[in-house]
């Protein structure tokens, strides 16, 4: 098992670093589970079945071909979303984020993220500072602005998503001067052996899981033992009809929009209260529940919504447990 780095804060980019970060960690294949060597070159190959996983628009790709055409679909509908509704932009715009949206057309929800990152700092990442920088997996890192916000507290990340996106997906990674990992993988076949990261953060995409108590249980399993898993931004209500609610609209609206339900993977959508304790038990954790502040407008949102005889409005809360043992 990698130990702990004991790196100093602010490290510099550079191939160097990426390469201190790859050989930080043991990697595991994702189909057989054997163990790989070190992706140092552009491809790496699996001496137990034969695997190759070459690299890819600055990502390492652990997507197996049978996953890459399960995930097609999801994948062409995901990007088709994405570029229509313009969440892209130069390379200040990826710089800036979370706290500052330079094209101006998200900035609402920009401005949600950006407490949702603050209340992670807050909660989690600063009191584990003092013993030296985390290893961190982004699990749907998206355009990557997670990892390399955590990168420039000297942090050794790893962003993972199932797009190679040069606008939205992980080939914005080479828009950024702090050094990450890019790697392509599904949540619930991750390409370590156990016990390799301080922190597991699903960065507004734990509701893209086909199942929760896998992907957790895989997230839990690359955790060191005393590690701490993170959920960020995914949509929690305590009435799950105002969840079914809430997909049942979005799926109107994107056919409207863009002619298809964006409905190809069975994914669950949503958390409630009942859901998170339940999994809790079955996983063996004890969540804890952080508030970020998003204003007072935003706090009187279900108030408004009872009054009005409208569903419950979604809650972004930070949800987080830590993994049971001794690191």
């Amino acid at each position: 098992m990698a130990g702990r780095l004991c790196h100093n804060h602010g490290v510099s980019g550079g191939p160097s670093e990426t390469v201190s970060i790859i050989e930080a960690i043991d990697w595991n294949c994702p189909r057989c589970r054997g163990e790989l060597p070190a992706p140092l070159e552009s491809a790496t190959a699996c001496p137990a079945c034969g695997s190759t996983f070459p690299k890819q628009a600055g990502a390492f790709r652990f997507l197996p071909p049978s996953r890459q055409r399960h995930f097609a679909e999801f994948l062409r509908e995901y990007s088709t979303v994405r570029q229509k509704e313009g969440r892209h932009g130069e390379a200040d715009f990826y710089r800036s984020l979370p706290f500052h949206d330079s094209t101006g057309r998200y900035a609402g929800a920009w401005k949600i993220r950006a407490r949702s990152f603050r209340c992670l700092l807050e909660e989690i990442v600063r009191p584990s500072e003092g013993d030296g920088p985390l290893r961190v997996v982004d699990l749907g890192a998206g355009n990557c602005w997670l990892s390399n916000r955590l990168a420039a507290r000297g942090h050794r990340c790893v962003a993972v998503d199932l797009s190679l996106d040069e606008r939205d997906g992980l080939g914005c990674s080479s828009r950024y001067e702090e050094p990450f990992l890019a790697v392509q993988a599904e949540f619930d076949r991750l390409p370590w052996a156990d016990g390799q990261f301080e922190l597991a953060v699903f960065n507004a995409s734990l509701h893209y899981s086909c199942g929760y108590e896998k992907t957790l249980e895989e997230a839990l399993r690359v955790l060191v033992p005393g590690g701490t898993l993170a959920v960020m931004d995914t949509p929690l209500y305590h009435d799950p009809e105002s969840g079914r609610q809430m997909v049942r609209e979005r799926e109107r609206e994107f056919r409207r929009r863009f002619g298809f339900p964006s409905d190809s993977l069975p994914m669950e959508n949503f958390l409630t209260f009942q859901r998170l304790e339940q999994l809790g038990e079955q996983l063996g954790v004890r969540w804890r529940l952080s508030k970020p502040h998003y204003g007072w407008r935003w706090a009187l949102r279900p108030l408004r919504a009872r009054l009005a005889g409208r569903r419950e409005p979604a809650r972004f809360l930070l949800v987080w447990a830590t993994k049971e043992g001794k690191a």
